[in-house]
């Protein structure tokens, strides 16, 4: 079932006005409602891009890239982007747009998905921002002042099992490798070893550097020996990068105490086939719709948390009563 995300707009406020002109809206800071955005967050692997898409099929939705190395053109296997089947017609914004060499930096992303949610929301759509780069969303949500005054965030946090994880991405590997990582890869191959810019630094290409440099003058069995330990590194530093994402999560929820929704996928990860697409939309997706809808329709004016001197708290419990 799609959801209408209009149907969840809640209507203009009420306007209250006493005798003698007193007027509520002189007294309630932030008057105007935000628009409402969605943040998918979580480790690399976790299911990030499975449940924006989710989401975004079940309400009326468009999904914002916030991975820092899928920003770029190219190396669609080794950043593991969305397939053209796997977005199930959703439309997909900072997906593949910057030059290859170019630099790309917060400022860069704050500018690029401001721009994007800003067009969603115009539409009448709903902007969900996924993607592992945490340092991306604080430039965006808590850093930038423009973008806190117009939006309300509601984070969603997919978590799985470090250990099941691990596991998960050791195989992602493999599976990757099987469908032309390492061809992928070569076209980006540095003589010079210099990986620091663009999309070369992305995993699972500098640790092919030393098979690319030697394979023409390998025999097979040396070069056997060297693309396996290319991948086993490629294998750890995608959990190192699954490992260093958690922490930076907990970090950003501890430190700007940023209210998010843990939806744990692990026993998902465990199954396989349709016990496992069962799982998922029992633990992840369900619960996440419902999260969402509740998120997109609430009335976001808190009467109570507002400090106003004493003889205007009267007058705003009589408006909550007449509100309510």
């Amino acid at each position: 079932m799609r959801i209408s995300f209009s149907a969840c707009k809640p209507a203009q406020p009420l306007q209250v006005n006493f005798p003698g002109g007193l007027n509520m809206d002189q007294f309630i800071p932030g008057r105007r409602r935000k628009d409402k955005v969605v943040i998918v967050m979580g480790a690399t692997g976790t299911g990030k891009s499975r449940l924006s898409i989710d989401l975004a099929t079940r309400f009326e939705a468009e999904i914002v890239n916030s991975d820092k190395m899928q920003v770029y053109k190219g190396l669609n296997i080794v950043t593991n982007k969305v397939t053209e089947e796997e977005c199930r017609g959703i439309p997909h914004h900072l997906l593949g747009i910057v030059d290859p060499d170019a630099d790309f930096a917060a400022v860069d992303f704050v500018h690029h998905a401001s721009t994007a949610v800003d067009s969603i929301t115009r539409r009448g759509k709903l902007p969900i921002i996924a993607g592992g780069s945490n340092s991306y969303i604080k430039a965006l949500v808590n850093d930038d002042m423009e973008f806190q005054s117009k939006y309300e965030c509601c984070f969603l946090w997919v978590n799985v099992s470090m250990a099941v994880l691990h596991s998960f991405l050791s195989k992602r590997v493999d599976r990757m490798v099987d469908t032309s990582l390492i061809n992928e890869a070569r076209d980006f191959f540095d003589p010079e070893g210099n990986y620091t810019r663009g999309i070369k630094r992305a995993i699972g290409v500098p640790e092919l550097h030393e098979f690319f440099q030697n394979e023409s003058i390998l025999d097979y069995e040396a070069r056997a020996r060297l693309l396996e330990d290319a991948i086993d590194k490629i294998k750890a530093n995608n959990c190192k990068l699954a490992s260093n994402q958690l922490q930076n999560i907990v970090k950003l929820r501890n430190q700007l105490e940023w209210h998010m929704y843990n939806l744990d996928a692990t026993e998902a990860f465990l199954k396989r086939g349709l016990e496992s697409d069962e799982a998922w939309e029992m633990l992840v997706a369900r619960p996440a719709t419902r999260i969402v809808g509740r998120f997109l329709c609430k009335d976001d004016m808190d009467f109570m948390s507002i400090a106003v001197p004493p003889p205007l708290y009267q007058i705003i419990e009589t408006t909550q009563s007449i509100l309510s």
